[in-house]
């Protein structure tokens, strides 16, 4: 069959279909598009109705292909880890904003937040946390085939850093409430880095009640946060004793990233 028969009969989105195509055929996506009518190779053809069956089963693309592009950096990724969105390079600008020589990364998954924060100011000390054993693999992977010097430590949020403190504290945490009806279609991602709680703010509460005690005088912390969460997470950071609490909005104005400082 040609590659224009193949993706016509595909049934999945035709973006997803021209890069599952690409990875099944062994060759860019540009290529797919530039020559529809080239033959596919019994092999390719296998591959890539393999790679279409798991993506109308809802398996992420990204996992399909074992890779995903964020922030200019093309990060390994599997099931141990969540796909970084693209709304969550609003907190890698954000956190550019200010000025840091020392910086953490709490719940780090792929590393695609320390990754891409050190790639541009590397100069600055960055240290990535993760509890999963098997996501801390994925990041630390990441960071040498990428050639990124990021330390990093296993534990739960703050707790492996005893005693430090830092200019900026980012997080992307789980903040999805227990019982959301989109969970559903989230199967094949982590859980633990999908939910946390009733209202899915415990995550969020923990860090911010922590954070000033590992903020540097004059340091941030900036969280990410879901849709309509953003007044109950300022009340979090304002609670903790944070100044200049604010929510900042995405592309599509929706506030996504909360941040507050310390004195």
């Amino acid at each position: 069959m040609t590659v224009s028969e193949v993706l016509h009969q595909a049934g999945v989105d035709a973006r997803e279909a021209r890069l599952l195509l690409a990875a099944a055929s062994g060759c860019s996506e540009a290529s797919v598009v530039a020559f529809p009518e080239r033959q596919l190779s019994c092999e390719a053809h296998s591959r890539f109705i393999d790679f279409v069956k798991r993506r109308l089963k809802g398996e992420p693309v990204a996992y399909i292909l074992g890779r995903k592009e964020f922030y200019g950096l093309e990060l390994v990724v599997n099931s141990a880890v969540m796909v970084p969105r693209p709304e969550t390079e609003l907190l890698v600008d954000l956190a550019l904003q200010r000025d840091f020589s020392s910086l953490v990364d709490l719940g780090t998954g792929s590393g695609a937040i320390a990754l891409a924060l050190k790639r541009q100011r590397p100069a600055a000390r960055v240290v990535a946390v993760e509890a999963s054993a098997a996501a801390l693999e994925v990041a630390k992977r990441n960071a040498v085939r990428l050639g990124i010097d990021v330390e990093f430590r296993q534990g739960r949020w703050l707790q492996p850093l005893a005693g430090e403190r830092f200019d900026v504290i980012v997080a992307n945490p789980p903040y999805v409430a227990e019982g959301d009806p989109h969970l559903p279609g989230l199967v094949f991602e982590p859980r633990l880095a999908l939910t946390s709680g009733a209202d899915g703010l415990d995550a969020i509460r923990e860090i911010a009640r922590e954070s000033p005690g590992y903020l540097a005088r004059g340091g941030w912390l900036l969280v990410e946060h879901g849709m309509g969460q953003e007044a109950a997470v300022r009340a979090l950071l304002q609670q903790a004793g944070l100044e200049e609490v604010d929510s900042c909005p995405d592309l599509a104005r929706i506030p996504r990233v909360a941040a507050g400082k310390v004195k």
